[in-house]
């Protein structure tokens, strides 16, 4: 241990309500740091098949690059919150959702200012993305969307309450990354308008802007709302920091660190989620550019606007008209692996999320995890698991639980109903981009609640305030124009 490291503990300010980690391992050093990059990809293909390979090109072919400022300026603001969104589980070793269980006010207001939203654009999302890769399969295979959307969906579900979804999705991050570095090539290759382009890039509103038009879309650039709170939760599985506080315990002999010198090592490590979460949002801003520019290339001059139940069959006319049939099959291939892999990533990610909200709603106020009152003595919570085996983990249970409900029945209940992918989808990104701003703000008062040294500086709580106003702004366009009054 170095002499910097055997300082006596210093007293926390006493603003700081929230802990510091009791463990932090040592940090990456050098080239090491590359080995940490994974989540921030992981997160970026995620994010590329949220809704973007449906929304971008219908943006590229109705507004040219008139919006790509707007495509840039959300993902700087996405890097400040999903960075934000990582400090919290690095710093204390716990997840953002039960920071947000920390929050003061009425009991768990902020837990279920997250569930009810997320619970609608679940069964949206999960819907949407369904009815898409459905529309794919349908337009090559026997079978009408509705068979292969159901089958989409039960595919998913069988692999998220199997336990397989690690495996599976490690193979299904492979093929998508790929395919989209085939999307990226093929932009290159038909990008003939530099001029309009780069006349894009000074900001500016188009004539006739179409707010409910272009809101799914903002909600779905790289990730929604939930897609922030899902980086915390990705960066704490590959340890970040040391991972959650149950799996981060030092090594078996050591001596335990000051409490300066688990600082100075949590400060490392947030230099390094930082770099990742940089690295996810470059990623995921090169490949939905690409899409933008294939949209304003290809679509744009023939008038196509993907839209209802052929809108994948339209949307591989952004290859098939660079590579002919092979084009046709590499975009039917992308849509089917890329944005399958969503669909099973949105299924694990929203039941867990949703599992773990339920299992802190058992504590009393503040969160304290001392007031967590075991599943067989809460009524609510005992009745809702009566269905477990013995030897189910509640937490196992509440994520079967989810998976089944939420991202299974009742999206193949919308499916059947509305079959129009579009529309599902539009109505998942609407919630994505009101709900942000109170992620936004939420995130920054969870995070102002610990240690001074590793709480977001000036900068830092200033851009997450602005991405806050960015995303308030456009939910009051949004409601301004269902109201009328724009119009």
């Amino acid at each position: 241990m170095t002499r910097s490291e055997q300082q006596p503990r210093t007293q926390q300010p006493a603003r700081a309500t929230v802990g510091l980690r009791s463990y932090a391992p040592e940090p990456p050093q050098g080239s090491e740091r590359f080995r940490w990059w994974s989540p921030g990809l992981l997160w970026a293909m995620s994010a590329v098949g949220s809704g973007s390979v449906l929304f971008t090109p219908r943006i590229g072919s109705e507004y040219r690059y008139e919006l790509l400022w707007l495509l840039w300026l959300v993902a700087l603001l996405m890097w400040v919150m999903i960075r934000e969104a990582g400090r919290f589980a690095v710093v204390t070793g716990r997840t953002l959702l039960d920071g947000y269980s920390t929050l003061p006010g009425p009991r768990h207001w902020a837990l279920w200012l997250v569930l009810v939203p997320q619970l609608v654009a679940a069964v949206a999302g999960v819907g949407g993305l369904s009815a898409l890769v459905g529309s794919a399969l349908a337009a090559e295979l026997p079978g009408d969307l509705l068979l292969w959307s159901l089958v989409v969906l039960a595919a998913g579900l069988g692999i998220v309450v199997s336990g397989g979804f690690r495996a599976v999705s490690r193979v299904a991050l492979v093929l998508a990354l790929v395919l989209v570095s085939v999307m990226v090539a093929a932009a290159v290759g038909v990008f003939a308008s530099p001029g309009d382009a780069a006349a894009g890039l000074v900001p500016g509103v188009p004539g006739q802007l179409d707010v409910p038009f272009v809101l799914p879309w903002i909600g779905t650039i790289l990730a929604g709302s939930m897609g922030i709170i899902w980086f915390s939760y990705w960066t704490a599985a590959r340890g970040f920091g040391g991972g959650t506080a149950e799996e981060s315990e030092p090594p078996p002999g050591s001596e335990a660190l000051p409490e300066a010198a688990t600082t100075r090592r949590v400060a490392a490590w947030l230099r390094t989620m930082s770099a990742t979460a940089a690295v996810g949002v470059v990623t995921g801003t090169v490949v939905i550019t690409a899409f933008l520019v294939l949209g304003a290339e290809l679509l744009a001059p023939e008038g196509i606007m993907p839209a209802g139940t052929d809108v994948a069959d339209q949307l591989t006319r952004l290859l098939s008209d660079v590579w002919g049939e092979a084009g046709h099959w590499l975009m039917v291939a992308a849509i089917v692996t890329a944005l399958g892999g969503s669909v099973l990533a949105n299924q694990d990610g929203w039941s867990r999320s949703f599992a773990d909200i339920v299992l802190l709603l058992r504590r009393g106020r503040g969160g304290d995890p001392a007031s967590e009152t075991p599943v067989e003595e809460n009524g609510w919570l005992s009745r809702l698991l009566s269905w477990r085996p013995r030897g189910m983990r509640p937490r196992q249970a509440l994520t079967i639980l989810f998976a089944t409900v939420v991202t299974g029945v009742l999206p193949a209940v919308v499916i059947v109903l509305v079959r129009d992918p579009v529309v599902i989808m539009s109505a998942s990104g609407v919630v994505a981009t009101i709900h942000t701003p109170f992620i936004v703000f939420a995130t920054l008062a969870v995070n102002r609640r610990v240690p001074q040294p590793v709480r977001p500086g000036l900068a830092a709580a200033g851009a997450m305030a602005l991405a806050g106003i960015f995303y308030t702004g456009f939910a009051g366009l949004y409601f301004a124009d269902m109201a009328g009054l724009l119009g």
